[in-house]
């Protein structure tokens, strides 16, 4: 199990994400953006309790315009779970830990 979270650049989005083997919560966030501190917390806490069931990975908007396009990431902090190629739940916004584990085991389900 890993418990922590990916990392991950424009480059290695269709790798770690397209490509994982299980499915992949792409959590992108800002440096700017005071929500996407308040749900980091959350995002490291999933990484571990869930990290058997998903992959969780963390990108910053602005150095990977490629990958916001590709999810049309439109505001942050911002959600999206991978199954395979394709996104099967999005979400945008502050989130609470609480609906973040609704939301992630409602995708996972």
């Amino acid at each position: 199990m890993n418990n922590n979270v990916l990392v991950i650049q424009d480059s290695e989005f269709d790798s770690e994400v397209l490509k994982a083997e299980k499915p992949v919560l792409v959590y992108f966030w800002a440096g700017w953006c005071g929500p996407c501190r308040l749900v980091s917390p959350s995002i490291q806490a999933i990484a571990t309790t869930y990290g058997d069931q998903v992959k969780v990975v963390k990108m910053e908007i602005d150095p990977n315009p490629n990958s916001v396009k590709l999810c049309n990431v439109t505001g942050v902090p911002a959600l999206r779970l991978f199954k395979g190629q394709d996104i099967v739940q999005v979400y945008e916004g502050a989130i609470s830990k609480p609906k973040l584990i609704e939301w992630l085991e409602t995708g996972l389900s």
